[in-house]
């Protein structure tokens, strides 16, 4: 009787056991046609958004969009539609509508939390898009970073450095920074100062620079150049030297100007001194 009881008892757990897994394999049979059609949801959803961001893109630059408002929509978009789409592919897969939102308001609750700073840099790109301080291919100065600026993201702006370094700065310091935007205009002063010595003729030196400026044909002739007597250090007799130039030639007047006025002053024996201190004895 024991023997029997045992037996019947195993048949009953291997039963539950068979009808457990049947189940199972029936729910996932049953879910494959859905999750198959999710799957190529989700892919077809995947090209036709990189699609349409192309086509937002032609859009915007035909419209001469500036690139960096181009470069902040586009990574809007894209999050947008992805966003888009994974919902989609939830519903496609029976999850409730009230359920997602509820999840999506959780997350985004918990995100917002999480990630402030993130959302800081967000409002810091749509400030600089608005704004405009600046615009991709600008050479700019900001919170210690020189550079020419590539883009500007959702949530960095990217810099390339004259060594060509590449440098995300997060837009929520951008818009909080002073900027110095070096190419938005035209034209741009180039000053620069010489140092003589208190025994060299001081017309002659500013004869010799004047004549450096105007054998160069970047630097502008209107507004017209200024060099004057700038200060009486305790060495030397500092000359202010103030020209216009386009601001893409800047950096090129000014080292060569730097070069051709040492040159000029050490053939015309005009001297640059060194630091000097006067010592005076005096005897009781």
């Amino acid at each position: 009787m024991e023997i029997d009881k045992t037996i019947d008892e195993t048949e009953a757990v291997v039963e539950q056991t068979t009808s457990f897994f049947s189940g199972i394999i029936h729910k996932i049979q049953d879910a494959i046609p859905t999750l198959l059609v999710a799957v190529v949801v989700f892919f077809i959803g995947v090209l036709l958004a990189k699609l349409l961001q192309k086509m937002i893109k032609r859009g915007m630059r035909r419209s001469n969009i500036d690139e960096t408002a181009i470069g902040f929509f586009q990574s809007l978009i894209r999050v947008i539609l992805y966003t888009v789409l994974i919902v989609i592919c939830l519903s496609i897969l029976n999850v409730p509508m009230s359920s997602i939102v509820a999840v999506i308001g959780a997350a985004g609750l918990a995100i917002g939390l999480a990630l402030q700073n993130s959302l800081s840099n967000l409002a810091g790109g749509f400030i600089i898009l608005f704004s405009k301080p600046f615009k991709a291919g600008d050479f700019i100065e900001t919170s210690g970073v020189s550079g020419t600026v590539e883009s500007v993201g959702i949530l960095y702006t990217r810099i390339i450095t004259v060594d060509n370094k590449t440098i995300y700065i997060p837009n929520g310091t951008v818009s909080g920074s002073v900027i110095s935007n070096y190419t938005e205009k035209k034209l741009r002063r180039l000053d620069l100062e010489f140092s003589i010595s208190y025994a060299s003729d001081f017309d002659k030196a500013r004869s010799l620079i004047l004549q450096a400026i105007q054998a160069e044909e970047i630097a502008l002739k209107e507004p017209a150049p200024l060099v004057r007597m700038g200060r009486q250090d305790d060495s030397a007799v500092v000359v202010f030297t103030y020209v216009w130039v386009d601001s893409s030639n800047y950096w090129e007047l000014r080292y060569t100007l730097l070069e051709n006025v040492k040159k000029q002053f050490d053939a015309n024996g005009i001297s640059i001194p060194f630091p000097q201190v006067d010592v005076h004895n005096i005897q009781q």
